[in-house]
This record gives structure tokens, sequence and C-alpha cells, in this order.
């Protein structure tokens, strides 16, 4: 039995303004109606596979709970890093749960941010790579290179292994699948060495997937990098229940070193096989490697939401909200959300980087959040802003109830619009239905719940010297937000 490990963090500043610190790429829906997360545990269909494990940073935890819940799929298998530490700790964490609940499971490891096309050759490879895994082997999955790409690590084959697999879809035998010892990891190379081993034929893109027995895995940290293992042990052995989450301790995890899996394990073991995957893969990190990969019109371009080009060529537009227009323009990005718009050169995609630190230097709010943004009972929308006063439009989904909390500096006006709202305030509850409104006064605690079977809407105004997030004295809440 395999159990996905999904590698959920990151912050993927390189798709601003789509994505944002607090709402990063690998749970957006880029290519279809699923998100990048959710994609990535749908391709696994006809493996045998239990329910995955995805490792996460704290702050994107009501997140990815409510992805896994919306496939069903939520069952107390979210591990969250109080701080990031890289792939090392991260899939130890995962191994050293395993372990401690009496199972030694295959860890399939994968990355929730990234493209495959061909799922059937994807789950063929991993079938491929089950009995070397089996055989106590460390397997990585080297990408079948097409061109000479500087922005990739790579893996060189050596010896090579012959075995009959599977079908995954059939379950009868298929032609022998190849595999081989690698003989070494290589650092993302300048375009000359990069296109020598384009030439060569024994280069691999180095996916960062990867299968193996949790066991081996720990037995090979525990050989090249024992501090890492004791720190993991320690912070796995203090474990603190939070819900759907597994939330490790925090002093013992961030006195572990940070380390890639490729630099602390596979690089020095003895046991690394790398299996090739030709499956239409694409790490997504830039506008241009999305325009790339996605269906294009007649004239080469890729248009996503209310879109109208005219004469324009070979250019990615996304608008997120509203019309978004283009005339005569070619080799263009073009992406508007609520709060912001880029408008970048195809070729120069890769220096949003520098947009996106020049946002957080100058304090500016559009590198970490949206507009809109997503709360554990559901999500708010800031319409308006001013000067003491500010529109958010609320909405609460069945049965999730907001935090009992209190205002220093502001009050709140809430008028409902679709469904039923239960509002706490003081020492009353009170029913408040579509077309009505209440007025909470500043200091009053007050909370308000969604007892219905619909999404509850309400706009919501507040009023006061200071509109601050950080203005919410939480007295209850059930997300464990106190």
């Amino acid at each position: 039995m395999i159990t996905p490990v999904i590698m959920a963090g990151g912050n993927g500043s390189r798709l601003w303004p789509l994505s944002r610190e607090l709402y990063p790429k690998q749970f957006l829906k880029l290519q279809s109606d699923m998100t990048m997360l959710q994609s990535t545990i749908t391709r696994l269909a006809g493996l045998q596979c239990t329910n995955p494990q995805v490792i996460c940073n704290e702050e994107h935890r009501f997140i990815v709970a409510e992805q896994l819940r919306q496939m069903g799929m939520l069952a107390h298998n979210i591990i969250l890093e109080p701080v990031g530490r890289n792939t090392a700790p991260a899939i130890a964490l995962s191994a050293l749960t395993a372990v401690a609940n009496g199972q030694d499971p295959l860890l399939l490891v994968l990355a929730a941010d990234h493209v495959i096309k061909d799922e059937n050759a994807f789950r063929h490879a991993i079938e491929a790579a089950m009995p070397f895994a089996d055989n106590g082997q460390l397997v990585t999955f080297g990408i079948v290179a097409t061109s000479p790409e500087t922005g990739y690590g790579y893996i060189k084959r050596g010896q090579k292994y012959e075995f009959v697999s599977h079908s995954v879809d059939s379950g009868q035998r298929e032609s022998i699948s190849p595999a081989f010892a690698v003989e070494k990891f290589v650092e993302k190379p300048d375009i000359d060495t990069a296109r020598y081993y384009i030439e060569n034929g024994d280069y691999y893109w180095n996916s960062g997937m990867f299968l193996f027995r949790a066991s081996r895995y720990l037995q090979e940290l525990k050989l090249h990098r024992p501090d890492i293992l004791t720190a993991c042990q320690q912070a796995i052995g203090n474990l603190d229940p939070d819900m759907d989450f597994i939330r490790v301790d925090k002093m013992s995890f961030m006195a572990c070193p940070d380390d890639s899996i490729d630099y602390a394990v596979m690089e020095k073991t003895s046991d690394a096989v790398v299996v090739p995957l030709d499956a239409g893969w694409c790490d997504v990190g830039s506008w241009s490697s999305l325009w790339e990969i996605s269906e294009k019109d007649e004239y080469g371009n890729v248009q996503r939401g209310d879109v109208v080009n005219h004469d324009s060529r070979n250019n990615y537009v996304f608008a997120e909200s509203g019309l978004v227009t283009t005339v005569g323009i070619e080799n263009i990005v073009v992406v508007q959300t609520k709060d912001a718009v880029l408008v970048a050169a195809k070729d120069k995609v890769q220096e949003v980087k520098h947009i996106v630190n020049y946002l957080k230097k100058t304090e500016r709010t559009e590198y970490r959040t949206h507009r809109e943004v997503y709360r554990p009972w559901g999500k708010y929308d800031s319409v308006d802003i001013g000067h003491r006063y500010q529109v958010k439009r609320i909405t609460v989904q069945p049965g999730e109830k907001l935090s009992l909390q209190m205002h220093h500096h502001r009050a709140e006006h809430w008028i409902v619009v679709a469904g039923t709202a239960k509002v706490t305030y003081g020492d009353n509850i009170q029913l408040v239905g579509e077309n009505q409104s209440i007025y909470i006064p500043v200091g009053t605690i007050h909370a308000l719940e969604n007892p219905g079977k619909i999404p509850m809407e309400i706009i919501e105004i507040q009023t006061g010297a200071y509109l601050g997030e950080d203005d919410i004295i939480r007295l209850e809440d059930r997300y464990g937000r106190v």
C-alpha cells in the first residue's frame, strides 16, 4: 500500500498577483476546476493508495483542510510545519508518523504544484518503481528532458536495471520497463552545460518526486543526517492534538537543521534508483511556463475569464473579475485580480519576484493577501475601505461559526443578503433573516453563525478609529485560534 506524501509548502511568488503568500499557487485552479493540490491527489486514481498526508505551513492549514474535505479525504492527515525546514525534515515527520502508528508503507513523495499531462504514464512509472522500493531502494523519478533548461537540477543515470511491470489500468503484464542506478545529482547548469546534458542522453531533470519505504528513509537519514532525525523525533514525540491537524512541537522543530532530501539522503545513499518519467511534466514556475502547457486559440493566446482579444498573438491573459481586452499585443502576460494587475513581457516574467520584494519592502499587503481572504468558516471580500470605515462581504458556510469576540476600536453593522444569521451579542441571541440588519456597538461581545443549509452572506460595515484585523479579541473559537 502506498501513502502519498504531498509537499504543499512554499509561497509561489513567481505567479503573483494570482499567487499570494497566504494563498499560494498550489491552492489555485490554474488549469481546471480543481486546484493544483486536488489535481495532484486525483491523478493517483487507479493506484492502491491510502488517504494522502499533506505537509503544509501553519498559515495554510484551513485552506488544505477545506480542499481535502471537498474530496472526502480529510482524516487527521495534515502535518503542520511551524517553520520551514526544507524537504528532508518534512518527509521525516511523515515517515515517523507512519512508524509511530505501527505502519511501514511505501511513501510516494509528491509536490502539490506540478502539472502532469499524461496521467497513465505517471501511474505506470510509479508501478515500475515499486519493486525497487519494496526491495529497500530509494527511488527518484527523472523527467525525460526535452530542452536545455537551466532552471532545473539534473540526475545522471548509471547502471541499467530491467524488470517486468504490471499495467495500472488492466492489471496485465506489460513490456520491460527500464530503471537506472543514480550516478550523481547535478546542480542547475549554465546553458552550455544544459545543452551537453541533452545531447548526452544520460541526464534527466530532477522532478523532486520519490518512492521508498518509510523505515528505509529513516535508516538512511540516521546514517547520513542523524541530527535531522533526532530533531524530528523530538518534534513528533510531543504532538498537540488539533482537529484534523498533526501539530508537532514547535521548539524542537525550530532546532532542526534546514536541508533538502537530495543533499541529506539521495546524494549520499548507495541505494538510489532513478525511474524515467515521460508524462508531460511541468514545474509551473512562471507565467510563461503556464502559457506553454495551456490550451491556446488559433493565434496562440491563452485566456482565462472574461477576455476579448483583437489582433493579439501568443499572450497569456487572465481576468479574475471584470472584462479584460487586448489590442495588437504579442508575447505579453496580463493578469488581473480584484486588487492588482500585472502586465509583463513573457520572456521577463521571472522578474516578477522583484515586484513582490518591493511590495514587501514598502509594507504593502498585496504580496501577502488577496482582497478575498479565506477562513475556516468561509471567506470575506474587502469591498471598500476609507477613512474610519470598511465594507466587507462575508460568506459563512452551513453549520460554521465565527469566534466569540469583541473589538476595542470598531463597531459593526451587519446586513443579511442571503440565508439566515444566528447572532450572539452580549447576553442576547437573535436570528436575522434576508434584508434584515443588526448593529454591534464597540466593545460588545458577539458571534456570527450560519444555522442553515445554504451559505449565508452578509454585508458588514465597520466604523471606528482603527479597523485592523488585530483588533479581534477572541474569547471562544472552535478552530483553536484563541
